[in-house]
């Protein structure tokens, strides 16, 4: 069973509780207005990858307590990350998964794979990216229809700290000098410190380097 990703980090703490590595798919039939990442739009493109390939990838990797599956959108390949999930979750891992769909949608739906997905996570992060209802301040989100559900007791002590939690965001350099960022927080301010970043790298005597490689967010937003 094949995946198609557009983008894999083997350990974050921004893209839900504790560490995490997280599985960005290409591919969104949703395409919100105002996406942070629109180059996870179309299905061509990213890479395929095989399933166990992917779980060895995780499963050998840093020490994580779980998996995100982000995007693109995580429920246009439902099937091969609900076979994913299931291996991660046998070895004691646990699935925040982000959609751009709704609970009540998913549960409602007549699919099997979206069913199977559902069963695997522990935390959903549901709805599509509205840029009129902008907001960063809530944790995990970028705009303030976007829910978070506790499916399972795992996470479930969280509910009381989202509102006290801020967004974070990672920036990573990357060999190249690519600049690749990760996290949900609000581009205008984003953008600004990359235009920072510019003018300095312009001023006599400096020696930045870099070119801004990822937007930043979750997917879905």
């Amino acid at each position: 069973m094949k995946l198609r990703i557009h983008r894999f980090l083997p350990a974050t703490r921004t893209e839900g509780p504790g560490v995490r590595a997280c599985v960005w798919v290409q591919g969104c039939p949703i395409r919100c207005s105002g996406c942070a990442v629109p180059n996870t739009w179309p299905e061509e493109g990213g890479e395929e990858i095989d399933v166990q390939d992917l779980a060895e990838r995780i499963l050998n990797g840093p020490s994580v307590e779980g998996v995100t599956f982000a995007g693109g959108e995580p429920f246009a390949q439902a099937e091969g990350l609900a076979h994913l999930g299931k291996i991660l979750r046998n070895r004691g891992l646990s699935i925040v998964t982000y959609t751009g769909y709704v609970l009540e949608q998913i549960r409602r739906s007549s699919r099997t794979d979206w069913h199977d997905l559902l069963a695997v996570t522990d935390v959903l992060i549901d709805g599509p990216f509205l840029a009129d209802l902008r907001d960063v301040s809530r944790l995990w989100v970028g705009s303030s229809n976007q829910r978070v559900h506790f499916l399972t007791s795992r996470y479930r002590y969280w509910e009381a700290r989202l509102e006290n939690t801020p967004n974070r965001m990672e920036v990573r350099i990357q060999p190249d000098g690519r600049i690749a960022v990760n996290g949900i927080v609000d581009l205008e301010r984003l953008e600004s410190w990359f235009a920072e970043l510019a003018r300095l790298e312009s001023a006599p005597g400096t020696a930045i380097k870099g070119k801004w490689s990822e937007g930043a967010g979750d997917g879905d937003a």
